[in-house]
């Protein structure tokens, strides 16, 4: 028996997150019957399971994709304000696949995209503590003391962040170029972050996440994960993983913008 939200995120339908607020919703059915309570467990190659209707069925192909996220965005599957989603940034005819986290409306850069549920579940969640890397341009140059209050950890309004590591890379019209890394992914975090010291964000890009580097695909493109890109990675998710990791893990992940 699994979980249901597990399954789903295991067939591709969604991160786990969002499988989570689909059964809420009541778009998800097993057998027939709405299910709007995230504790039901099916047995796969036995119940039946839709999702609007839809069956949903054991992925056969994995899929690892790197993105460069432009500006004009949204990382949803679909926005009620009509707004373009990164997924019309793909070629029709493949696999269906879902963002791994978000990046905001304004914010560029790398994205996974996926259609590992078990991947983006560990990707997510904060226990994994998995780094990504922003390149923020930010206004003023920040003094040491503001710099040493982003490396040990900043109070937000919801609570202190982890330390985050962070350089100023260069320096443009009075403005500093930080290169910033953070171990979390709570709503708009690095915006925030920056903002708490004085210095917020004019413009922000994701450059990595782990050894995932973004490099130099062009704005808008996207490409699969080479092999030794998905090894790295999953050898940092089994190095990253809690000795509590398993069924606890069951819990909600984070699914937010940066």
């Amino acid at each position: 028996m699994e979980r249901l939200q597990k399954y789903l995120a295991r067939c591709g339908v969604a991160s786990r997150r969002k499988a989570e607020e689909m059964i809420v919703h009541g778009l998800v059915a097993v057998n027939g019957v709405v299910v709007r309570e995230l504790g039901v467990k099916v047995e796969p190659g036995r119940d039946r399971v839709t999702v609007a209707g839809r069956p949903v069925r054991p992925v056969t192909e994995r899929i690892y994709l790197m993105l460069n996220k432009p500006p004009g965005y949204i990382t949803g599957n679909r926005d009620p304000r009509g707004r373009k989603t990164v997924l019309t940034l793909l070629p029709e005819g493949l696999p269906r696949v879902f963002p791994v986290g978000r990046l905001d409306y304004n914010t560029t850069g790398l994205l996974l995209l996926t259609n590992d549920g078990a991947l983006a579940y560990a990707l997510t969640h904060p226990k994994y503590q998995i780094e990504k890397v922003y390149r923020a341009l930010v206004r003023g140059v920040p003094t040491d003391h503001a710099l040493n209050l982003l490396r040990n950890g900043v109070v937000l309004e919801d609570g202190p962040t982890l330390p985050a590591t962070v350089d100023i890379i260069g320096v443009k019209a009075g403005n500093a170029i930080l290169k910033l890394g953070i171990k979390e992914g709570r709503n708009r975090q690095v915006r925030r972050m920056c903002a708490a010291v004085g210095h917020p964000v004019l413009k922000l890009e994701r450059i990595a996440i782990g050894p995932l580097q973004l490099g130099d695909l062009g704005r808008g493109q996207y490409r699969r994960l080479t092999a030794a890109e998905l090894k790295a990675l999953k050898n940092l998710i089994d190095q990253a993983r809690p000795a509590s990791a398993g069924e606890k893990g069951e819990d909600h992940a984070p699914d937010r913008k940066s």
